[in-house]
């Protein structure tokens, strides 16, 4: 009887280990789930702000190739030479020139010819009205 009593037992035991392990698998799974989850989430906010800070060093280096070439400029003899010509300097060789300021005066305006109309007959009117071709 005490086999029996004990099979008895693990008979009604058994289905609530069952259930047991399967909650506890749920729980497992559901945790597995979420971390994965939460993964995907991080693994495309850096992949949004990877692309963010490429951009940005895309625009920093065309920044930066930009100074170059005015540093290279400006550091150039052209560009000495533009400066001087800018602010009046001379170079050797050069005859400098002083533009002396002329009197005032009054500029005297141009007069506009003046037309002066044609006397035309009536006689004359009524004929080009019926005779003459019209002008296009």
């Amino acid at each position: 009887m005490l086999n029996n009593e004990a099979i008895a037992r693990e008979a009604r035991q058994e289905p609530y280990m069952k259930y047991a392990v399967l909650i506890v698998s749920l729980v497992v799974l559901a945790y597995l789930i979420m971390d994965f989850n939460s993964r995907t989430a991080e693994m495309n906010r850096l992949a949004a702000e990877k692309e963010r800070v490429s951009q940005q060093l895309e625009y920093r280096l065309e920044t930066k190739a930009a100074l170059q070439t005015q540093i290279a400029y400006a550091t150039s003899e052209a560009a000495a030479i533009e400066y001087g010509y800018k602010h009046h300097m001379i170079r050797e060789g050069d005859t400098p020139v002083k533009l002396v300021e002329g009197a005032e005066s009054t500029p005297t305006p141009t007069p506009k010819p003046q037309v002066a109309p044609t006397q035309v007959s009536n006689l004359q009117r009524w004929l080009q009205l019926f005779f003459d071709p019209p002008e296009n």
